[in-house]
């Protein structure tokens, strides 16, 4: 009995320690996710209002150009997946990995090549483990992105979108990224970032009732979209991965406080045991010191006779 009873008190020191990890980590996240949400909250408004001129300059002119004009039969895509370095964030990874997949069967079954440009380990490890072709990666910076980051990884898909089919260049390019909701909702989604979908309302009324365009471009709206473009993929990609990082560490947050409480829960189910085990050796002490006693007084009042 004495045995089973160090078992369990060496497994309620291990699981102690692991609860003091998984605590600590937890309270990691809690911070860094608060970091990220203030980054994504500033970044958004640069990116949506970037959206609407680059919009604005594409509809209010006849100007054709390859990062706003739709191909007549698209037959190439670059889709830009995001993952994360490191893991013990629950199905952060893997949702974002399957919204990956199910997007190129989607594309693969309307006729198109599909070209995987991937950022953070995870998704890097997932491909290679399947064999499956990476046009490029990027690693360690998902849990902290920096604008310089997001333009690291904007420019081979600019040139993509900007090569010809013919030499290998894409039709179209997609992000899969998981959008930061709120602590508790984190969703993977993709979207469509080339060519840009026109459907925003460009224009504003005076007060005359004259309808204008929101914004007024020189020196040409081809000078004006060469110099957009970019700004525009590079802000949006920015976004994208500050999106992605706030939902790893609220993943992970959540994540660490399921295995926090998991543990309390097992270190108090080991206690009962260890407890139950040092009452039955106590019993078990007992019942052989009065067994002995009790054999001794037989044999003293055997003596005596």
């Amino acid at each position: 009995m004495g045995a089973q009873l160090r078992v369990y008190k060496r497994r309620i020191r291990s699981v102690t320690a692991t609860k003091k990890i998984t605590k600590a980590m937890e309270m990691i996240a809690a911070s860094r996710v608060v970091k990220a949400q203030r980054k994504v909250a500033a970044s958004k408004p640069y990116a949506d209002e970037l959206t609407r001129a680059v919009k604005s300059v594409a509809t209010g002119s006849n100007t054709k150009h390859p990062l706003t004009t739709e191909a007549e039969n698209p037959t190439r895509a670059a889709v830009l997946l995001l993952t994360s370095d490191r893991g013990l964030a629950g199905a952060f990874n893997s949702n974002a990995i399957k919204a990956g997949e199910q997007l190129t069967e989607r594309l693969e079954r309307e006729g198109k090549q599909v070209e995987t440009f991937i950022v953070g380990r995870r998704g890097v490890a997932h491909y290679n483990f399947r064999e499956r072709k990476i046009a490029e990666a990027w690693t360690g910076f998902t849990d902290e992105p920096t604008y310089g980051d997001a333009k690291k990884v904007a420019a081979p898909l600019i040139e993509t979108i900007e090569t010809p089919e013919t030499d290998g260049g894409a039709d179209e390019l997609y992000i899969v990224f998981t959008e930061f909701v709120s602590m508790m909702t984190q969703t993977a989604v993709a979207e469509r970032l080339l060519p840009l979908r026109l459907d925003e309302v460009t224009e504003e009324k005076t007060g005359d009732g004259e309808i204008r365009p929101l914004y007024d471009f020189e020196p040409s709206a081809e000078d004006v979209l060469d110099a957009l473009l970019p700004r525009y993929v590079e802000s949006r990609i920015y976004n994208a991965l500050l999106q992605s990082a706030a939902s790893k560490h609220a993943a992970t947050r959540r994540a660490m406080k399921s295995a926090t409480d998991n543990a309390g829960e097992l270190i108090n189910t080991l206690s009962r045991l260890a407890n139950a085990a040092r009452q039955a050796e106590i019993t078990q002490e007992i019942s052989e010191i009065v067994g002995g006693a009790s054999a001794l007084a037989d044999a003293t009042a055997g003596s005596d006779r």
